[in-house]
């Protein structure tokens, strides 16, 4: 075991060096001038100049690249350009916020993705079966925007049991969290429901059956352990996917999540901040999957991690 986590870390290091330099040389060769947001469309040729020189954007760009990695071996994610604050300091206020909507996201998917997908897979084939297995594709295909509003209108301003937007309290997470949780649990129900259907014909599911145990105990105690590890994957890649925040989602609610940062930092070129956040991306899904691969075993002991 520790061998493996060794090796694994080694792993995560190099694909996240790989991450770095390739968002940096996308970033570098955009057509989009940071100076220029910075200076405004007014400044002259000679304080363009001085603002790239201080900011080091005038130097080629291995040094660049070279710079920023020593500066993050030190901790350092830079300084936003425009908001004039340590890009850390603000990653750190929005985590809170992202962690929140990320944990109640996951409890949500999960939630309804694998309650649906066993009720499928029980009665396979009947219209009860089909009929979620229309409403997983639903959930899947339909936009974000369009979940989040349609909730927003129901219970929110119709029935008026949540509030609008914002961020404090669990009623303001409510909303946000329901609709990633029904955005994502189509997802969960299709992989639950075919991972079941294959556990469900496995010769010591026929022993227990067998052995006279009740239907309940059959499936809970030895086919949901055995079906659910597929799903333990897609939870790791979900946790990266929601660090990096859910831009359209926390707009519609006013949820203040790295995704608003994120955005904002796109629209005004401000490189530092979109480093950071894709950094961070790429750390919580190296983190996810590792996670995701230290569990399994203890759900299968059959699993060996070499």
């Amino acid at each position: 075991m520790p061998a493996y986590i060794l090796r694994r870390l080694i792993q995560s290091a190099l694909i996240l060096l790989g991450v770095s330099f390739i968002t940096f040389v996308l970033l570098y060769i955009l057509p989009a001038d940071p100076v220029r947001q910075i200076a405004g469309r007014s400044a002259t040729a000679e304080t363009v100049a001085s603002i790239r020189s201080q900011l080091g954007l005038d130097k080629p760009f291995i040094v660049q690249y070279g710079t920023y990695l020593w500066n993050l071996l030190g901790g350092d994610l830079g300084r936003s350009y425009l908001q004039k604050t340590e890009v850390g300091t603000l990653l750190v206020s929005r985590l809170p916020a992202t962690l929140l909507l990320m944990v109640a996201a996951i409890f949500c998917e999960l939630l309804i993705g694998l309650t649906l997908g066993m009720i499928a897979a029980l009665y396979r084939g009947r219209p009860l079966d089909n009929a979620l297995m229309l409403g997983s594709f639903v959930s899947v295909s339909a936009p974000q925007f369009v979940v989040a509003l349609l909730l927003l209108y129901v219970f929110a301003v119709k029935l008026g049991w949540f509030p609008i937007g914002g961020y404090g309290t669990f009623a303001h997470l409510v909303l946000p969290a329901l609709t990633l949780g029904i955005l994502g649990s189509g997802w969960y129900s299709r992989i639950m429901r075919s991972s079941m259907l294959d556990v469900l014909r496995a010769d010591f599911i026929r022993t227990a059956r067998a052995k006279g145990l009740n239907r309940t105990r059959v499936i809970l105690a030895h086919a949901l352990p055995n079906a659910i590890l597929p799903v333990i994957a897609m939870v790791g890649i979900d946790i990266g996917m929601f660090m990096s925040g859910i831009v359209v989602v926390e707009s519609v609610f006013g949820w203040p999540g790295i995704g608003q940062l994120a955005w904002q930092a796109i629209q005004r070129v401000d490189i530092p901040i979109i480093m950071g956040v894709t950094l961070v991306s790429a750390c919580a899904i190296v983190i996810g999957n590792l996670l995701a691969d230290l569990i399994a075993p203890l759900i299968d002991p059959r699993i060996r991690l070499r």
